[in-house]
């Protein structure tokens, strides 16, 4: 590993074969990385095929949940438009407070916007995403109904996917190289955040 790139301690935890099978990779995508050993292995090995957008969907499902949702929100900050409707802007600010707070008062708050939000944005799915990392996904009233435990890096995969291709996806490249970077430097320990996008459409 070179200086420029500090290990990816935040994936140590991830099971590969777990991760891969609830990426579904395309068939030589999945060719590809067999016989790679590790995460960091299997995303470089897709980056360096071009496939950045199954390299995200690795990265989704083997950051922790905490990181993976941070990671959506920094990657739906960077293409966010000047005049974001004002659920999406909430579900995102929200799935960011529960990243740091981790109540359960503020991740059914980021899902509560993301329906207002309806489902459509990056930002959404982070709420959803802030949403299915937590111990229930039942009304809290109720007996608690855990949340199988893939949805939290589906809901990610969502959001970064989206973020790429807002506005203008003839950027989704450069974009996910972004994203990606990005993704590296949380997985290391850092914050990921990315510069704002100036949104000219």
């Amino acid at each position: 590993m070179s200086a420029t790139q500090p290990p990816m301690t935040k994936l140590s935890g991830a099971q590969l074969a777990e991760v891969l099978r609830r990426c579904e990779l395309p068939e030589e995508a999945a060719a590809a990385v067999a016989g790679i050993a590790d995460v960091p292995g299997v995303i470089s090995a897709l980056v360096a095929r071009k496939s950045l957008v199954e390299a995200a969907r690795v990265f989704a499902h083997a950051l922790p949940k905490r990181e993976a949702v941070w990671w959506a929100c920094m990657c739906a900050a960077h293409t966010a438009p000047p005049a974001m409707p004002e659920p999406d802007r909430r579900a995102r600010e929200t799935a960011e407070l529960w990243v740091r707070q981790q109540t359960d008062a503020l991740r059914r708050a980021a899902m509560d916007h993301a329906k207002a939000a309806g489902f459509q944005s990056p930002e959404a799915w982070a709420g959803v995403a802030a949403f299915w990392s937590g111990d229930s996904i039942a009304p809290p009233e109720n007996f608690k109904v855990p949340p199988p435990p893939h949805l939290t890096g589906v809901a990610v995969a969502g959001a970064v996917t989206l973020a790429a291709v807002r506005g203008r996806p003839e950027w989704q490249g450069q974009r996910l190289a972004l994203f990606l970077q990005s993704a590296r430097d949380i997985a290391a320990g850092g914050t990921g955040r990315l510069p704002g996008e100036e949104q000219k459409c």
